[in-house]
């Protein structure tokens, strides 16, 4: 776990497959928060690099958290007017020297918005639930933890706080205008 000594420094985030294949990486996040529950990181125009080798960069600003000891993570997507989350249930995250890394299980909930709740990618978690001979137990925690998920986002509980969100953002700007500054200063 890291302690605020990290705030204000840049990581990067790793998913990974059952099998401990590589699902996904994303370049340069800031640390904003973190404590003994979680890890707030904050990105704008990320490269994302897929396991099959293609390259993107995302759109918006994202707020992500990563739980140490939830079966979730949560990337808030800054729009013009409104945040959009994605919520990924996945194994608890860890962190190995720069790099968050966690297990993604594909079952994913969006919140849009307007408060409409979307169930994601059903149909690639029961793939994978057979290709990688998910337990019984497995199976039964990723369930139980979407579903609990949902409520977290009906209730407007953390981590789905437009607010929070907001908050964590003008911190990352401030933290990244301090970092400039002090690039300019040192020249």
């Amino acid at each position: 776990m890291l302690d605020e000594s990290y705030v204000g420094k840049w990581m990067h985030v790793q998913s990974y497959k059952h099998d401990s294949s590589l699902h996904r990486t994303w370049d340069n996040a800031m640390i904003v928060e973190c404590n003994d529950d979680y890890i707030v990181i904050a990105s704008t125009s990320t490269k994302v690099i897929e396991g099959d080798g293609r390259r993107w960069f995302t759109r918006e600003p994202a707020i992500s958290i990563f739980f140490y000891h939830e079966w979730f993570n949560v990337i808030a997507m800054l729009k013009e007017d409104d945040i959009m989350y994605y919520c990924n249930i996945a194994s608890p995250s860890l962190v190995d020297n720069d790099v968050i890394k966690y297990i993604d299980y594909d079952l994913d909930v969006k919140l849009l918005p307007d408060g409409t709740i979307l169930q994601l990618d059903s149909k690639e978690y029961e793939y994978h639930r057979k290709k990688y001979a998910y337990s019984n137990r497995l199976d039964f925690v990723v369930k139980h933890v979407n579903e609990r998920v949902k409520k977290m986002m009906k209730n407007g509980e953390f981590p789905f706080s437009k607010q929070k969100m907001y908050d964590y953002y003008n911190m990352f700007l401030e933290l990244k205008e301090h970092q400039e500054n002090k690039i300019i200063t040192s020249k």
